[in-house]
């Protein structure tokens, strides 16, 4: 079962990878064989490499600024539900719910994201 302060460690890797868009810090996150869902855009990643690749190309997103608010709202079992709030200067502000499932190592194993623009 994951812990509360695990998923809070994750969440901050998750916020450091987005930041630095550095393959390390994002690989960190992530089991080899982990997936990557998002909706309502059609990504789905699967596989760390496909994760990294993905997300480097996103790089993009953060010009200009942006923040992100968030806060768990449950746990069951081996997966959370986070709740988020990302405000981007060049692209508006999103509301996210995601559901994270980790591996016995802590890393992410499915990764469910749906993304809204508010």
């Amino acid at each position: 079962m994951v812990t509360e302060q695990q998923v809070r460690a994750w969440v901050e890797g998750y916020l450091r990878a987005w930041s630095s868009n550095g393959r390390k810090d994002i690989a960190a996150l992530f089991t080899p064989q982990a997936e990557y869902h998002e909706r309502p855009y059609e990504t789905d990643w699967i596989g760390r490499e496909a994760i990294v690749d993905g997300w480097i190309d996103r790089a993009g997103w953060q010009e200009g600024g942006w923040d992100f608010d968030w806060s768990l709202l449950a746990i069951n079992g081996d997966t959370a539900a986070i709740e988020g709030t990302g405000r981007y200067k060049e692209l508006g502000t999103f509301a996210n719910l995601w559901t994270v499932t980790f591996a016995r190592n802590g890393r992410c194993s499915v990764f469910r994201m749906w993304n809204n623009q508010i």
